[in-house]
């Protein structure tokens, strides 16, 4: 059985809720990704902050990326998935709430994201099809 700790990336980065989105836009340029957890001041996860976030929810709606926080574009509870859990559970989950990225929480701490990457790394052709289709629906 494979669980979602054996294909997540260990010890994401995160971006602080009161960081602004320059700030978030440069760490997603220096570690080359499209996305970030936003964390709260007690190392919790707050919610997921895209490229795509910062473009379309943000700069294109005029607000300006030097002083809006990171945490202004935070919405509703984040969609997780506990590192314990069977990876067809994160598979599910990607898929339904058609997500590319899912944080991995271990006793209420992020300690990994799943990825699409990580899943094409990791299992089998037919079953990485299933959840970029169910994803991309």
């Amino acid at each position: 059985m494979t669980i979602t700790r054996d294909i997540m990336t260990p010890s994401p980065r995160c971006i602080g809720v009161n960081d602004s989105l320059s700030i978030a836009a440069a760490v997603m340029s220096e570690l080359d990704v499209g996305a970030l957890p936003i964390c709260g001041e007690n190392g919790k996860l707050k919610g997921m902050l895209t490229d795509r976030d910062i473009v379309v929810r943000a700069v294109a709606e005029g607000l300006d990326p030097e002083t809006t926080p990171a945490g202004a574009l935070a919405q509703g509870k984040p969609v997780t998935v506990r590192a314990t859990d069977d990876i067809d559970v994160a598979l599910k989950r990607m898929q339904e709430h058609q997500v590319r990225r899912l944080p991995v929480i271990e006793d209420h701490l992020l300690v990994g994201i799943v990825s699409q990457a990580d899943v094409a790394r990791s299992l089998s052709p037919e079953l990485t099809g299933e959840t970029v289709e169910g994803i991309s629906r």
